[in-house]
């Protein structure tokens, strides 16, 4: 005896339908951004009458550009490495430990998720005045921790609730001290995490914008900044390029650390077998 599917036509097609005009809305964007970066003129139009891989040659040949990349990689470099072992000691701290304030401060590290950007480089810039600093890599560097930690806390407090505690305790019984158990068994275990962790904390660090313009200079500008700098003073199709840059190497990266370590699970969207 067959049984007739409960659930309408309608919602079948309609259902499904949506999803794609939802999807398409959302990436029309991305491929207006793709198309107009082929322009050949100077001047950003849309679609493109001629094209011309022009704009992607001064992409990487643009002065400014290539020291705001410099800066970049120094500063995403030292903010998702500082990012990834504080996050990580915190991360073992509050799944470990009972002590009181672990509730507030749990909230105080997740709360740049929910804090606007440019107020905590607003208010790291009024903090650096106040105590006469020089606005050098360390201050960026500073703000950048600040902003990324949530992603590595997230990333590292997942794998360690999928983490075989027994484990430890098998290694420890056997005489293993307790550094030995760790760099042994509990690295070895979280590194899925810990690199998904690392990967969005350099990813996020590597794009940040909102609180950078605050707190950077012109010897310590990131490439978002120069970006900024450069689309107040020329209208050209480079921005469009650059951002298909972006794109891409975003999307690769991304796409790799799916097929190698399985997101879904580190970020708790599929179950763990």
């Amino acid at each position: 005896m067959k049984i007739r599917n409960s659930v309408p036509l309608w919602l079948r097609i309609g259902a499904p339908a949506l999803v794609c005009v939802i999807l398409a809305f959302v990436l029309l964007p991305v491929v207006v951004v793709f198309l107009a970066s082929f322009n050949d003129k100077a001047i950003l139009t849309f679609p493109p009458q001629s094209w011309s891989w022009r704009w992607f040659a001064r992409v990487f040949t643009y002065q400014d550009f290539q020291d705001g990349f410099r800066a970049s990689v120094v500063i995403t470099a030292w903010a998702s490495l500082l990012a990834l072992v504080v996050g990580t000691a915190l991360a073992i701290a509050v799944k470990r430990l009972e002590f009181p304030g672990k509730a507030a401060l749990q909230a105080i590290l997740l709360s740049p998720l929910v804090i606007p950007h440019f107020t905590l480089g607003l208010g790291l810039l009024i903090l650096v005045a106040q105590l006469d600093l020089e606005r050098g890599y360390a201050v960026v560097i500073l703000c950048h921790v600040m902003l990324v930690l949530p992603f590595v806390l997230r990333s590292v407090y997942v794998s360690m609730e999928n983490l075989d505690e027994r484990l430890e305790h098998s290694a420890a019984s056997l005489g293993a001290s307790p550094l030995r158990v760790l760099f042994t068994i509990t690295v070895p275990l979280l590194a899925p995490g810990l690199f998904g962790g690392w990967l969005f904390a350099a990813i996020m660090s590597f794009s940040e914008f909102t609180a950078s313009l605050f707190v950077t200079t012109q010897s310590t500008q990131t490439l978002p900044v120069a970006m900024y700098n450069y689309v107040r003073e020329f209208a050209d199709p480079t921005l469009a390029a650059l951002s298909v840059v972006y794109i891409v190497v975003t999307g690769a990266l991304l796409a790799f650390a799916n097929y190698f370590l399985g997101l879904g699970k580190i970020l708790n969207i599929e179950e763990t077998r």
